[in-house]
Order: structure tokens, then sequence, then C-alpha cells
């Protein structure tokens, strides 16, 4: 019988080894896994390189992880807002990498890995810093650059429901990077504020089906914008 729930976060994450590349969801706080990047911290994991949206906001979750000094590289698109002064402070001091990806490019290096997709030419960062050192080709008279995909070992994702076969749903903007991660990592664990019988999702409204998960914890108090 086919059952990836598990019984808590600290289980969900306990074998995250050290040196992972670990894709987070979110953007900014909605979707963002805060229980299991919480259990990640205290799991005690390092040396990681983190992708995701942005690079932490106040010291709650992703912030939590780099000020724990967890974190040995980020790619992101929005490293720096209002207060995101732990990654500024770290940043400064150069404790930490930083890979800038515009969005567009964030979502679809991402993808690519998930669909086996060898890369990609964009014309997105073409003649500036972000192009240095990467493939450029002239196509129909435009440039484009070469993009990678970006694969990684662990997604912690959160979403709004799932049954035991991992086959999931979102709410509303909550959904944003979910989807893609779920299928560019070796183990995808998701947080989730219910889990519900199999059947009881209508399979026209699954996002992520459950082939792309591993895991799934039921997170109490997540509240409505998850």
């Amino acid at each position: 019988m086919i059952n990836k729930i598990v019984a808590s976060v600290e289980a969900a994450v306990a074998d995250i080894k050290d040196g992972s590349t670990i894709l987070i969801g979110g953007f900014g706080g909605p979707g963002l896994p805060v229980a299991l990047i919480d259990a990640l911290i205290a799991q005690g994991a390092r040396d990681l390189v983190i992708v995701s949206n942005n690079a932490g906001s106040g010291e709650t979750g992703l912030a939590a992880l780099l000020k724990a000094r967890r974190v040995r590289k980020i790619l992101c698109s929005f490293p720096r807002q209002a207060d995101s002064y732990v990654f500024d402070g770290l940043y400064r001091a150069g404790e930490i990498e930083l890979e800038v990806v515009p969005q567009g490019n964030l979502a679809e290096r991402i993808r690519a890995a998930g669909a086996g997709i060898g890369g990609f030419f964009t014309p997105t960062g073409y003649g500036t810093l972000l192009a240095e050192g990467k493939e450029t080709r002239e196509i129909d008279g435009r440039q484009y650059v070469f993009e990678s995909p970006i694969h990684a070992d662990v997604a912690l994702v959160r979403a709004d429901r799932a049954d035991r076969w991992g086959n999931l749903t979102y709410r509303k903007a909550a959904r944003n990077f979910g989807p893609v991660m779920a299928t560019a990592a070796k183990c995808t664990i998701v947080e989730v504020r219910e889990v519900v019988e199999l059947g009881a999702i209508d399979p026209e409204a699954i996002v992520t089906p459950g082939i792309f998960v591993q895991r799934v914890v039921k997170v109490g108090g997540m509240g409505r914008t998850a």
C-alpha cells in the first residue's frame, strides 16, 4: 500500500545531508514551508545550497536558516527587500555566496530540470553581468543566453491538501513555485494543512501528482494563507 504520510516534520527531514541542494517554495510568505525549514534548522544539516525566490525576511523561515549559518550559497531572484537584513549582513561579510537569477529564468531552469531538458536559450540577461561566462547565440536576429537546469537533492514545498499517495492541491498564490520544484528534486517533502482520504480530491483539481512527491506531513495551525 502506498502511503507517503510521515508522522512529523522532524522525521520528514531527518536524512537531509550536509552540502545538499534544496529547493524551497514560497513567494515571500505565501507558500513558504516554515515548519519544514524550522525542522531542518533543528536537524543540523549545513553547507547547503538553497534555491528560492527570495533570500528570507525578518528572522523567521528562510532567514532563520541563514542566520543559523547553515547556507553556503543561495540562488534567488530577490535577495534584498526591506527586511532582508540577515542575508544582507551575511553577504556583506562574505559569509554567503549569491547567484542572482531573473524570476522567469529561475522558474524555467527548475522546470527544465523536472522535464529532463538539457537547458534553454533566453534573451533575458543578455548583455548584462548575468550572462558572463555563458554561451550566447543569435537566433532570428535576436541575441540569447544559454541557461542550464537547476536540479536538486531535496524540495521543501507547502501545499494545502494531500492524500496518502502524495497528490497535492494548493491555495491561490501559495501555489507559486511549488509545482515546478516538486518535479526537479530527488526527494520532495511537503507540508500540508489537511490530509484527506484517497479519492477525496477531484483528479481534475490535482496540481502536483503524487509521482513527484516522496513525503507528506500534516502541519497544524497553517491558517488560510497556506
